[in-house]
């Protein structure tokens, strides 16, 4: 995950009614640099600027019957700091063994009593366990208030896209949680800001006017999917066994170009939808002064 996915979610400014905290999981190996990725998004002068205050914990800080006491002097210190609306917190956990959901549940309840709207966690693990986390949060997920207004809030930035809202609603409805659903918000807030800043274009004008469009890949923000051109075919004819979203949202990469099923219509003919795309990556191109 790059930092400048991570800088979206931290900078990113909830609607006023929103009541729960949102929550990044990092997963990873040991090793590979997640907890140095924190730490140089922390020190940006535009997070620290954003935030109130930043408070580190790891796993080590809830063994032992210490969590109670943690939570207990958590509430104490920050409960006066909620009546102030321009103060926000940043939580950073680092989970170096293992962190059950009870563990969890209960800092993220303390952390939701005593939290303003616009504070921020950040969760990492070498286990993708952590992902399923936040849903221990919440005793009915399928009801949560939050789901709708994530949809909401992805339904507004596909904007009048038909392939790309129908492949996301696939995916939506095939990861029915809160966790994942946060992911994929995170993920088309920077796509959508990348996107905008280097075309000053929505991505959804150059699609339904079958132009060269370039697309981002949840798993790889240093990639793009460059769709190159878009055709339908009939129910008799062969399709693609590539799954578009399984490109855009899962770990899928084909080499070369090649073509994807976008999108099958449920209604007579029975149209498939195709793209013919690529996967590349992106290059960053910085001006170099010439030596005189």
């Amino acid at each position: 995950m790059e930092a400048e996915v991570v800088l979206t979610f931290l900078l990113h400014k909830q609607h006023s009614g929103a009541e729960e905290l949102e929550v990044l999981p990092i997963v990873g190996p040991g090793k590979v640099g997640k907890s140095t990725l924190v730490s140089h998004v922390c020190h940006e002068e535009r997070v620290r600027n954003h935030f109130s205050e930043i408070v580190f914990l790891n796993d080590h800080d809830f063994k032992d019957g210490k969590l109670s006491n943690l939570v207990e002097g958590f509430e104490k210190k920050y409960h006066n700091f909620t009546l102030n609306k321009d103060w926000r917190m940043l939580l950073v956990v680092e989970v170096i063994e293992d962190f059950n959901k009870g563990e969890w549940k209960m800092l993220y309840d303390a952390c939701k009593r005593c939290m303003t709207n616009g504070s921020k966690i950040i969760i990492t693990s070498r286990s993708d366990r952590i992902i399923n986390l936040e849903q221990a949060s919440h005793t009915d997920p399928v009801m949560h208030p939050r789901l709708s207004c994530l949809a909401m809030e992805i339904a507004s930035m596909l904007n009048r896209c038909l392939f790309s809202g129908a492949g996301t609603i696939g995916v939506l409805r095939n990861n029915f949680n809160i966790s994942y659903w946060c992911r994929v918000v995170i993920f088309l807030r920077w796509f959508m800001k990348w996107h905008e800043s280097k075309f000053s274009e929505h991505p959804s004008d150059a699609l339904n006017q079958n132009r060269p469009t370039h697309l981002g890949r949840m798993v790889s923000t240093s990639e793009e999917i460059v769709v190159y051109n878009q055709y339908e075919c009939s129910s008799q004819d062969e399709v693609p066994k590539i799954e578009f979203p399984s490109v855009m949202y899962g770990s899928v990469k084909p080499s070369g170009r090649f073509e994807t099923q976008v999108l099958r219509s449920t209604i007579p003919p029975y149209y498939s939808y195709i793209f013919t795309c690529e996967i590349r990556d992106l290059k960053t191109t910085t001006a170099k002064r010439k030596r005189s």
